[in-house]
């Protein structure tokens, strides 16, 4: 169990505090919701949990089976429903692995990719298709 707690600043922004490390960031509505749009909304922090969650998946099956994935880096694109009620719809993910691997450890790390937690965890109506690019910077 990890305990975060959230404090309501006032003029709609939040302050998360992730308790065992005592990291705090903040949150606020987007301006198409009434915000600011000065950090992160929650919606934004669901692309962003599926994007570090993915590349740390990858990262962690890769070191377990000593695979060097380079510098992989991530662009995830959060995409809200137009009809309500107001959702996620759609979070499409990029993922580059700079390095040229061989076809048998590229398909056991995209599969790595498709089992982190976050993917697993998104409503079945959560578009979150997961692109892969091999061997460029």
């Amino acid at each position: 169990m990890v305990e975060m707690n959230v404090t309501y600043d006032g003029s709609l922004a939040c302050t998360v505090t992730h308790e065992p490390s005592g990291v705090a960031l903040k949150t606020v509505p987007p301006v198409d919701n009434m915000g600011d749009g000065s950090s992160f909304s929650p919606t934004d922090l669901v692309g962003a949990a599926l994007a570090s969650c993915v590349l740390t998946t990858i990262a962690i099956v890769a070191q377990r089976n000593n695979i060097d994935v380079g510098r992989m880096t991530a662009r995830v694109e959060k995409e809200m429903s137009t009809v309500a009620p107001r959702r996620i719809s759609r979070l499409p993910l990029v993922v580059r692995i700079p390095v040229d691997l061989p076809e048998e450890q590229r398909v056991r790390l995209e599969h790595a990719g498709h089992s982190c937690p976050v993917h697993k965890s998104l409503h079945p109506d959560v578009d979150a298709p997961i692109t892969f690019v091999w061997g460029q910077e």
